[in-house]
C-alpha cells in the first residue's frame, strides 16, 4: 500500500514556544540512571532522559502555562518537530498534546497520525495515538472508515493494530461489525501485538455488549489465534 507522507514541518509560533520551553524543562530534569532502566524496559526503541510520569506531566504543564490554544497547523508542527527528537519524552508530549487537542483536528491531519504511528513505533505511542487520536478523527468523520478499512490491510503491524484499537473508547458507538471483520481480517496474524490487540479490543466492547463478544468467539474459535480468545473472555 502507497504511504502519504506529511509535508514539511509547517511553520507555527506557538510550536517555536513550546519546543524552546520543552527541551530546556525536560533536559534539566533528566535523570541519567532511570534514562538506561527506561531504554531497556522498552526494548531499546529510543534513548530516554529518565523522567517518570508524573514528573515529565507536571514539567508539560509548566510548558504549555498561558500558550495559547492551537490550530491544526500548529498541532501538526508541534507533533513533528517532538518526533524529530530522539528522546522517547518528546514523543509521548506529542501523543499527549494531540489527545487534549484532536477536536480542534480535521480528517485532513490522519496521514500525519498515520506518520507517527509508523516512525519508531512501540506500544507506548501506537496505541494512545490509536485510541484517542485516530478514534476521536474517526469518531468526528465516519467517512474515514475506509482508510481504517485500508488501514486494517496493511503489512505495518502497527498501522494494523491501530484500525483494530480506533474503538477502544466508543462503547454503544462502537461499529461492531466492522470491529468483527477487522479482528477476522488480522485472526491469522503471527505476531504478538497484533493478536493482543484483537482479544484487547474485544475484552474492552464485552464491557458494553458481552453477549454479542462471547457469540463471536465462539463462532471464530477456530480462526482465533489463543492469546486473542484469552484476552477477549478474561472479564466474562
Amino acid at each position: 500500500m502507497s504511504v502519504t507522507v506529511p509535508s514539511a514541518v509547517p511553520s507555527s509560533d506557538l510550536a517555536d514556544t513550546v519546543l524552546e520551553r520543552l527541551v530546556v524543562s525536560y533536559s534539566a530534569a533528566a535523570d541519567p540512571e532511570r534514562s538506561v532502566q527506561m531504554k531497556a524496559y522498552m526494548k531499546d526503541i529510543a534513548p530516554f532522559l529518565g523522567l517518570t510520569s508524573p514528573v515529565r506531566r507536571d514539567l508539560s504543564r509548566a510548558v504549555l502555562a498561558g500558550t495559547q490554544r492551537p490550530d491544526e497547523k500548529d498541532c501538526k508542527a508541534i507533533a513533528l518537530r517532538c518526533w524529530e527528537l530522539p528522546e522517547r519524552e518528546y514523543a509521548y508530549f506529542a501523543v499527549d498534546y494531540l489527545r487534549r487537542h484532536v477536536k480542534r483536528c480535521s480528517s485532513g491531519f490522519l496521514p500525519v497520525v498515520r506518520h507517527l504511528v509508523a516512525s519508531r513505533p512501540w506500544w507506548d505511542t501506537v496505541d494512545a495515538l490509536a485510541a484517542h487520536v485516530v478514534g476521536g478523527l474517526v469518531a468526528a468523520d465516519p467517512g474515514l472508515r475506509a482508510a481504517m478499512d485500508e488501514w486494517i490491510e496493511d503489512d505495518d503491524l502497527w498501522v494494523a493494530r491501530t484500525a483494530l484499537l480506533h474503538q477502544l473508547r466508543y462503547k454503544a458507538d462502537t461499529d461492531t461489525e466492522r470491529l468483527f471483520a477487522y479482528c477476522v481480517r488480522q485472526a491469522g496474524h503471527p505476531d504478538f501485538f497484533v493478536r493482543k490487540a484483537i482479544g484487547w479490543c474485544l475484552r474492552e466492547y464485552a464491557k458494553t455488549d458481552p453477549e454479542a463478544v462471547r457469540a463471536f468467539v465462539e463462532r471464530e474459535r477456530g480462526r482465533l489465534a489463543p492469546l486473542s480468545v484469552r484476552e477477549a473472555l478474561k472479564n466474562l
